[in-house]
């Protein structure tokens, strides 16, 4: 009998993200300072190498998915993608994901599903991912911001 977990989704042989099967793809802000913080420290972490963060700003570092990743939601969120590309999680549900895969928090883990914890950490990591831009200052306080739609780069500071 084939033993699999019931909500585990079937990989195809090909990784869509081409990633080992141990391996979590962690997206995220490369153009902020808070959140390359926050992977450097999430990368201490990862003793067993299971993270594979890498910023969304890079075209070639997002998977093609079906659907496809949409941008608004990774300049909104960090995006959590499994190996093979069929399980996705952004924000707090992308964090519950990468805390299964480090070992100092995986005692702490299942605290992060008691009842009322995914909205109340959606809404606490919405608020953060807001004012991401704020928590630690930019370089010469102005942050670098994606090019709008006419091509011109803007800055916020």
């Amino acid at each position: 009998m084939h033993s699999r977990h019931l909500n585990a989704p079937a990989c195809d042989p090909k990784p869509h993200t081409g990633l080992p099967h141990n391996k979590l793809l962690v997206l995220f802000d490369g153009y902020c300072p808070f959140c390359q913080a926050s992977i450097r420290i999430l990368k201490s972490f990862d003793w067993f190498g299971w993270l594979e963060c890498r910023s969304f700003r890079e075209p070639e570092n997002i998977p093609p998915l079906t659907p496809p990743l949409c941008p608004d939601a990774m300049e909104a969120e960090m995006h959590a993608v499994s190996h093979c590309g069929k399980m996705v999680r952004k924000g707090f549900a992308a964090f519950r994901m990468i805390a299964w895969r480090l070992p100092l928090l995986v005692p702490t883990t299942p605290l992060l599903y008691l009842p009322g914890m995914g909205w109340i950490g959606q809404k606490a990591y919405l608020w953060v991912a807001r004012n991401r831009f704020n928590l630690i200052p930019c370089k010469d306080g102005v942050c670098a911001l994606p090019a709008t739609k006419t091509g011109s780069a803007e800055k916020s500071g």
